[in-house]
């Protein structure tokens, strides 16, 4: 399988839970790259990029989140491959 890019927007008990770092966590043993942010409405969205069974993966464990959390809604919406190289909190 090839390369894949995703954007995520989760929705629901996303912030103030430890989401952000935990996805840090999950990319870096999975060896996704791509970023992490909050937004203003109190969604997290986050890049991932990778191969594409991984990037999989991750898009999955971004729809349950850290046991602490509780993910409504997960968006996902196909983009191109940045060349991203590491997975961080932005």
């Amino acid at each position: 399988m090839g390369q894949r890019a995703v954007q995520v927007v989760v929705t629901g008990r996303v912030q103030g839970v430890g989401f952000r770092w935990s996805a840090v966590d999950r990319a870096t043993s999975l060896g996704v790259a791509g970023w992490v942010r909050n937004l203003r409405d109190g969604s997290v969205e986050a890049w991932v990029e990778g191969p594409a069974d991984a990037v999989a993966e991750m898009i999955e464990w971004l729809g349950e989140g850290p046991s602490w959390a509780s993910v409504r809604h997960c968006h996902v919406t196909e983009q191109a491959p940045l060349g991203i190289s590491d997975f961080h909190v932005r």
